[in-house]
């Protein structure tokens, strides 16, 4: 650990506060990737996650892969592929998986919409859900009890449901240079010693940082 800069193996990073995790450090399933220093605030119990994530089936093996020093407030819901049922059919109910003679209707594949992504710096609102295959921009917000059906954009705030843009946080060109940047790649140390500029809205202070 680097001397005075949080630890982002420590599961739970805040002393006398154990709702609050660092949480790679408490996933198990190798189908969930987390980011460093990405945290979880559960009311009850962080050691819940992985239940809120939803029809994630080994045998279908897609992925949820949540980037760095993101926030996500208790009860966001991320359901997998594993929840699809097929509509292209006249009959959308799953009669294979009770096997028997239904088992002569199992699929050959499973259609999936992909993994779902979220990008880094990104704020998931309170009991937030977001559906399969959804791809979260770096840096967007989505708020709380939202409902995610598509690709978010980068800082791009969102809410609702089925989730809406309400506004871009910054004008094009800083989101374009914050993208180049992506002081999340950076070392923790460099990433330390800018948080002053990091941790504001100063443009020109930004800029300074591209030298």
């Amino acid at each position: 650990m680097t001397h005075n800069i949080p630890d982002p193996h420590q599961t739970y990073p805040l002393p006398h506060y154990n709702r609050l995790c660092f949480l790679k450090n408490i996933v198990n399933n190798p189908n969930i990737m987390i980011g460093d220093y990405t945290y979880y605030d559960d009311f009850e119990n962080p050691q819940n996650f992985e239940r809120n994530v939803l029809y994630h089936f080994d045998f279908i093996g897609d992925k949820l892969i949540v980037g760095k020093f993101c926030a996500i407030a208790s009860d966001v819901k991320f359901i997998m592929n594993g929840g699809n049922h097929d509509i292209d059919n006249f009959a959308s109910y799953p009669f294979y998986i009770f096997g028997q003679a239904w088992q002569k209707v199992t699929p050959t594949t499973h259609k999936i919409k992909g993994n779902t992504v979220i990008g880094n710096d990104v704020w998931l609102g309170f009991d937030a859900t977001i559906l399969p295959g959804v791809t979260i921009g770096d840096g967007a917000v989505v708020g709380a009890k939202a409902v995610v059906t598509q690709d978010i954009p980068p800082y791009t705030i969102v809410g609702g449901n089925p989730a809406q843009p309400i506004r871009r946080r910054f004008e094009p060109e800083v989101i374009e240079l914050l993208l180049y940047l992506k002081w999340w790649d950076w070392p923790i140390t460099k990433i330390t010693k800018h948080l002053e500029v990091l941790y504001s809205n100063d443009v020109e202070k930004l800029q300074k940082l591209l030298n």
